[in-house]
């Protein structure tokens, strides 16, 4: 039995134990370098840390004819500060002839909360566009204003803060 129960683990060691990895070939420069589209480089100079930044994937849909233009005019893409100091950036991609949204809101440094972006729905009832929760926990709502700016308010862990926002 001792010879059997021996030979059993030589086998499951035998089975552990794998084949040196040959060689890899060296990488080498492409050969047509311009196939190669460039990449755009950050400028840390142009993105100051804590900044609010959207993805650049997001992209905004023109609301459709049938969209009312008071829904309508919550299209694009706006930037403001919160408090006149916490950057934010709301996309609004997508409306529909009910009021119903797509967006994706980042944020800078806000307090003790992180920069970050969420995408997701909302519903715009009036003048008032209201985002759905954040995954951070934040409520987030716009008022569309007479002079088309809207009203920012950001309330996280029962602090709000407020701030103007314009369409870039």
């Amino acid at each position: 039995m001792r010879n059997t129960m021996l030979g059993f683990a030589a086998l499951a060691l035998a089975a552990c134990q794998s084949a040196p990895e040959a060689p890899q070939p060296a990488l080498e420069p492409a050969s047509n370098p311009a196939a190669i589209p460039p990449q755009p480089a950050l400028d840390p100079a142009a993105v100051s840390p804590g900044s609010a930044v959207l993805d650049q994937s997001v992209t905004i849909t023109p609301p459709a004819k049938s969209v009312p233009t008071k829904y309508a005019a919550f299209s694009g893409i706006w930037t403001g500060r919160l408090e006149g100091t916490y950057e934010g950036k709301l996309a609004v991609q997508s409306v529909s002839s009910t009021g119903k949204v797509t967006v994706t809101y980042a944020w800078g440094t806000l307090g003790d909360n992180n920069p970050g972006e969420a995408a997701g729905a909302g519903t715009i009832v009036g003048t008032t566009l209201k985002l759905g929760r954040l995954p951070n926990g934040a409520d987030v709502s716009f008022k569309m204003l007479p002079d088309g700016t809207l009203a920012g308010t950001y309330t996280l862990a029962g602090q709000s803060y407020a701030g103007a926002f314009v369409r870039q």
